[in-house]
């Protein structure tokens, strides 16, 4: 089971004496790797670690439009998509599909992967390293997002990608919060530290206990819930990620049936292609980010009792399938049979989730190798935004 697997991958939480360590025993492969995968990630641990303890905290505070519905507490963006109409500067805004506004107001989806590429980094360091000033520092970032009454962000999404004269908020927008997901994971890692305050952390899992009641209930929230593409992913990908910091048993349950009944069946064809994302204008970048979402799932959703890597539907589909479709893609671009991206098709692909983490789960040298060779470090935003899962080591580590 890949969950046995994981706990084995303790190893990674001294790398000093990793090699004392697997000399002295003889792992499962699939341990072996996430120790290779540890020693190819840490120059960048370290690096990141470095650039992040001189960070201070900048929350949705720090920035405000005069387009947003919300309050200085209210996490607002603008739909990526949408652009003035040349025909009247105060009309409602058009669609360009594909094509991003560089004015549209994106200051608090930066901050939010700037705190998420904060924490992750800070927990990867703490993890390798025992240093608590790691997870000291960590945690004077994570009270300002959710404890500080000056600085925290209010707990939902109501006026997320907004639209210009049509929409002050969308379910759509629901997906920026996948962000957080590395937030909430990194938490989990550092409550084990001695710097951790049991109190701090009941009014973390209350913040995230609360946008979990907001995500499933609201209209915005179920309406992308229902969604058949990878806005559907992600709406499963962070609920199953907040569920495991909350310990909330039953949401967990929910995001493994909409894996199994609607998200593999609906959205994977027969060759393990995601036929809406390759509709798409950005069709190999939709795919990518597809698959990681789907990755990711099988990573949270897997323990003891299930193994959602190994599930598979009548007709074979399975993440194996969808991981066999994309990977030769990746491995060497130029076989791409697609449309190319009509932005950012030469910043993809990078070292993506599915290869490193599908790598251990299914024992596969060909994706380590792959996962390997790419860059660990992109420096566009569009590729950053869609990294969701940017430190390997605080997932590999379980």
């Amino acid at each position: 089971m890949i969950c046995s697997v994981a706990k084995h991958s303790i190893l990674l939480l001294n790398v000093a004496l990793l090699s004392v360590q697997l000399s002295a025993q003889t792992p499962a492969p699939s341990s072996t790797m996430a120790s290779a995968a540890a020693k190819v990630l840490m120059p960048y641990v370290q690096k990141e670690a470095s650039w992040a303890m001189e960070q201070l905290p900048v929350t949705v505070t720090a920035s405000t439009s005069s387009r947003s519905s919300g309050g200085k507490h209210d996490f607002f963006s603008e739909g990526d998509y949408w652009w003035p109409n040349p025909k009247s500067v105060d009309s409602p805004y058009i669609q360009r599909d594909g094509m991003t506004n560089p004015d549209n107001f994106i200051d608090h989806r930066k901050a939010m992967i700037r705190f998420s590429r904060v924490m992750g980094s800070l927990a990867s360091a703490y993890l390798t390293s025992k240093k608590e000033r790691y997870a000291a520092q960590a945690f004077k970032h994570a009270r300002a997002w959710f404890i500080d009454t000056a600085t925290l962000m209010n707990p939902h999404l109501l006026y997320a990608q907004a639209i210009k004269g049509r929409f002050t908020g969308r379910g759509i927008g629901i997906i920026d919060m996948i962000q957080m997901i590395e937030v909430s994971q990194a938490l989990i890692v550092l409550e084990k530290s001695k710097s951790a305050k049991p109190a701090e952390f009941i009014q973390y899992r209350a913040w995230f206990e609360k946008y979990l009641n907001w995500v499933t209930h609201h209209k915005y929230g179920i309406d992308e819930m229902n969604a058949l593409n990878n806005h559907g992913t992600c709406w499963t990908m962070q609920v199953a990620g907040f569920a495991r910091f909350t310990q909330n048993d039953s949401l967990l349950d929910l995001c493994r049936q909409r894996y199994k009944t609607l998200h593999l069946p609906g959205q994977m064809a027969t060759d393990g292609s995601f036929p809406k994302e390759l509709a798409r204008t950005k069709p190999y970048g939709y795919a990518l980010f597809n698959l990681d979402a789907m990755v990711m799932l099988c990573k949270m959703l897997s323990d003891k009792q299930n193994n959602v890597w190994e599930f598979a539907l009548e007709d074979k589909r399975s993440i194996r399938k969808g991981i066999s479709f994309m990977h030769p893609f990746v491995e060497d671009k130029k076989k791409w049979t697609f449309k190319q991206d009509v932005m950012y098709w030469d910043n993809w692909p990078v070292a993506h989730p599915f290869l490193i983490f599908g790598a251990i789960a299914l024992n596969d040298q060909g994706l380590f190798n792959t996962w390997k060779s790419l860059d660990h470090a992109p420096t566009e935003d569009e590729v950053i935004r869609n990294l969701p899962i940017r430190n390997p080591l605080i997932w590999i580590k379980e």
